[in-house]
């Protein structure tokens, strides 16, 4: 993992835990675990994190992006923002 996903990560754990699982408990929160399975987020939470993404990492997503891989678990996000920032 690069430092540029790894600061992806980061962020996107924080945002997480502090916003839609109001813990600060790291351990609470698998990278793989699905969120949507979890209950942790619903399409309103999608919209949430949608909306963090772009203002913190200033990217555009798309209707078309708007898929539940992209956006189900830490790891998903990771790489879908990596991609749109182009940095593998």
């Amino acid at each position: 993992m690069s430092s540029e996903t790894t600061v992806i990560e980061a962020k996107v754990r924080g945002y997480i835990l502090e916003n839609l699982m109001f813990s600060s408990d790291e351990n609470e929160l698998d990278n793989d675990a699905s969120l949507l399975e979890r209950g942790v987020i619903d399409s309103t939470g999608v919209l949430e994190i949608i909306l963090f993404l772009e203002g913190e990492f200033g990217i555009e997503v798309k209707a078309s992006e708007m898929l539940p891989e992209n956006f189900d678990s830490v790891n998903n996000m990771v790489r879908f923002v990596s991609r749109l920032q182009g940095t593998r």
